[in-house]
């Protein structure tokens, strides 16, 4: 059975969403919990830190790794087949874009790019047709870089946001691990 490193960054309304996804992908895939140190240590109005972390060991049945020392073996050990950040926001995806490290999500990400290894990107952000849009749109043409379908979720009041469809991501994966791009990537 492959295992999908299931990384979580703090678009915390979308955060219910991806622990759907984990328990969608459980059946099919062993998973690896990585979260952002927002996402392991921020309460919000959409949940308290702590109910996310339990939800992600109680269906992945290992602990969150949350440190950018546990993040760093991911690829050299081989502990995944493809790595899948759900939700990733804007500020993750631009520092993917540049190369920036500095978070157990970003070092997960780094560390399963480094030995070739597919990277699926669950998009969920105000500013993706914004400020972040140059970041997307260098991502798109990177090597082993897969995007979950996406749309704007509300195009007349958040003109810049794209939210990826969530309920893609299991397929998305799929098609990683043969090396496609689920299409289209807009819809």
């Amino acid at each position: 059975m492959k295992t999908v490193g299931f990384a979580m960054c703090g678009s915390f309304c979308t955060l219910s969403k991806a622990v759907e996804q984990m328990e969608g992908l459980r059946e099919q895939y062993n998973l690896l919990p990585i979260m952002s140190r927002n996402t392991y240590e921020t309460d919000t109005r959409f949940g308290k830190a702590q109910d996310f972390i339990d939800k992600a060991e109680s269906i992945c049945g290992r602990k969150v790794l949350h440190t950018i020392p546990e993040a760093e073996p991911i690829g050299p050990k081989g502990l995944v087949d493809v790595m899948a950040v759900c939700p990733c926001t804007g500020n993750t995806l631009s520092k993917l874009a540049l190369g920036i490290t500095d978070t157990p999500v970003t070092m997960a990400v780094k560390s399963a790019l480094r030995i070739g290894l597919p990277v699926v990107l669950c998009l969920a952000s105000n500013d993706a047709l914004g400020a972040s849009g140059q970041n997307a749109a260098r991502l798109l043409n990177t090597k082993n870089i897969y995007f979950v379908p996406m749309k704007q979720d509300d195009p007349e009041k958040k003109p810049f946001s794209l939210v990826a469809d969530f309920s893609l991501l299991k397929e998305t994966i799929h098609a990683a691990l043969e090396g496609r791009q689920l299409q289209p990537v807009f819809r």
